[in-house]
């Protein structure tokens, strides 16, 4: 049962359809043996660049679809709902490209239309081992040296680690705390840069994470991403975007649980009937019907604030803590329905279970939703 959607014009609606299309013929038949070898996915990415679906919120004029970031959402949900992996991966592709559209110089921008089309692949390289959660904590360094810097450092769990084409990378340039970093676009193969070996992560397998080692590389200035120590200022405005990314990934995978939970429901027949007809069975997923769209209505609330031009960090900072724990209820719920078949990894729900977990982690962890939410309204 896909989700029914109220999308602002024709063209959108048009997006909509052929992303579901896209989904069905591509991603579906490859998602279980995919997410089963932990397969990085590359061709998908191409594929969707191809599609125009990897540059939905930015502009046309640099190689975007010109959509609202509703929209963009929605077909990032469409996507999350068959592939979790996929959909964060073009999430956190989408986070990768805005210091460049937002802060980048001219000559940076000019490599935004192949960033966007699918031929670059992009990675976020801001968390640190001793760096997650408090990320103005970090300690890779980037060195004044004649007309550029050398980077030397690590970074940890950076989504596209080692697959990325170029990363937007924050390093150390000042003294401690968050003036004293700034922001660098670097690409995928420079001298000195290296990728570990992956994570063996409990779910997300098609998704390569993955340390990234940076040992004396060189980086001229051309390569730092707006003003030098307001890197911090550059990841947390695009963080509030990256956020909605994330909330919308996690609706789309509830959205994915639900729908196997309801056609299980209808074909199963305990004691004679259809076990969606018994009134404990339809009340859990009425509760998880009731969880996946009122998740969906928080993130297209924060959306339409950001299109438009509103201040949103709170409201992304609700739709990620919101969706993300529904997500984590409806798909542990959608094991329950299917009993002991849902336990086994003959159907996809135990996948599911084991990909929302992460998403109460990344892209700020709920408790950190929380403190920003709270010291929000202490402000306001």
């Amino acid at each position: 049962m896909p989700a029914e959607r109220r999308m602002p014009t024709t063209e959108s609606a048009e997006l909509i359809e052929l992303t579901r299309e896209i989904v069905a013929k591509e991603l579906l038949p490859r998602v279980a043996e995919a997410e089963r070898n932990a397969a990085f996915p590359r061709e998908v990415f191409r594929l969707l660049g191809r599609a125009g679906l990897l540059g939905l919120a930015y502009p046309e004029e640099v190689g975007g679809g010109g959509q609202p970031y509703e929209v963009y959402l929605q077909v990032l949900e469409e996507i999350g709902a068959v592939w979790a992996s996929v959909a964060v991966g073009v999430s956190v592709h989408t986070l990768s490209c805005f210091p460049v559209f937002t802060f980048g110089s001219d000559a940076q921008k000019e490599r935004l239309p192949d960033m966007l089309g699918g031929d670059l692949l992009g990675g976020y390289a801001l968390s640190e081992t001793q760096a997650g959660s408090d990320a103005a904590a970090l300690t890779t360094r980037a060195a004044r040296d004649g007309d550029g810097y050398v980077v030397n450092g690590s970074k940890a769990w950076i989504t596209h680690g080692g697959e990325a084409d170029f990363y937007a990378l924050f390093a150390r340039t000042g003294d401690s705390g968050a003036r004293g970093i700034s922001a660098f676009l670097l690409d995928g193969e420079m001298p000195g840069l290296s990728a570990g070996r992956p994570e063996e992560k409990m779910g997300l397998t098609g998704s390569t994470t993955a340390p990234l080692h940076l040992d004396g590389v060189r980086v001229g200035r051309d390569r730092l991403l707006g003003e030098e120590g307001a890197g911090f200022s550059v990841a947390m405005a695009a963080l509030d975007s990256g956020r909605l990314g994330i909330a919308a990934c996690a609706v789309g995978l509830a959205q994915g649980a639900l729908d196997h939970a309801i056609s299980y429901a209808k074909e199963r027949e305990q004691f004679g009937s259809k076990i969606i007809e018994f009134q404990g069975l339809g009340f859990l997923l009425a509760d998880m019907a009731a969880a996946v769209e009122s998740a969906r209505a928080t993130y297209l609330e924060a959306a339409r604030r950001r299109d438009a031009g509103l201040p949103y960090a709170r409201q992304a900072s609700i739709a990620k803590l919101v969706a993300t724990d529904a997500a984590m209820k409806v798909t542990t719920d959608a094991v329950q329905v299917l009993g002991g078949n849902g336990y086994t990894k003959d159907f996809p729900v135990e996948r599911f279970m084991r990909e929302a977990k992460v998403m109460q982690i990344f892209e700020g962890t709920n408790q950190i939703q929380r403190l920003v939410i709270a010291r929000n309204l202490a402000r306001s």
